[in-house]
């Protein structure tokens, strides 16, 4: 049966950031709140975990993780940005964005687009993650939490709980979250291409 924290997403208790972080680091599957709806996350490195992300997902291997970084500087370890791209990068995260960039060798060639090696990338915007990253150290593999055959997206806790008590390790109580998704945005072409439009801001991009 998996656990819940509630912590409080204006000063998050650090034990239990350490605890979430130890579950991570341990192979384990967390469902978490994001600033634009929940995810399941779990560390680079352990493919039992994404292999169970994937199954609750109802999706394969084809369907591709987004990696969360803290910042900019940890970004820019797994995706190869341009001046022009850092300039856009900078104007607007951390945000409900997801971006599509180059991959560097950093990122191992099964997280990457097949044919193209890009790889998803976000900086979040939201204290609790951003604690947990800042945690881990390191990135985290997430794909947003969406149930096969369920008509909407969940954003109650214990409502994911009480579905997937049997499947994660780890859910994250913070309170409210919002229920939507990230605007997915291509920056490796000569402009930016809108690959999905959320709950992010596409003024910046020329693209609303």
């Amino acid at each position: 049966m998996s656990q819940l924290f509630n912590i409080n997403l204006e000063n998050p208790q650090h034990r239990l950031i350490v605890h979430t972080a130890e579950i991570l680091r341990d192979g384990g599957v967390i469902a978490y709140p994001t600033d634009s709806g929940y995810a399941l996350g779990c560390m680079l490195g352990h493919g039992d975990a994404q292999t169970r992300i994937r199954q609750i997902r109802g999706v394969d291997d084809k369907h591709l993780f987004t990696l969360l970084c803290r910042n900019l500087s940890e970004l820019g370890n797994y995706a190869v940005v341009s001046n022009s791209q850092f300039r856009l990068l900078k104007a607007n995260t951390p945000g409900a964005y997801t971006f599509i960039l180059n991959a560097t060798r950093e990122v191992p060639r099964k997280l990457q687009h097949p044919k193209r090696n890009t790889v998803g990338l976000r900086v979040p915007d939201h204290a609790v993650v951003q604690a947990i990253l800042e945690e881990i150290d390191a990135p985290l593999l997430s794909m947003t939490l969406y149930i096969p055959d369920e008509d909407s997206v969940l954003s109650e806790a214990w409502e994911i709980r009480d579905k997937l008590e049997h499947v994660v390790d780890l859910v994250i109580d913070v309170g409210h979250c919002v229920a939507g998704a990230t605007s997915v945005i291509n920056l490796t072409g000569d402009a930016p291409e809108l690959i999905r439009e959320g709950l992010g801001d596409l003024t910046p991009f020329g693209l609303s």
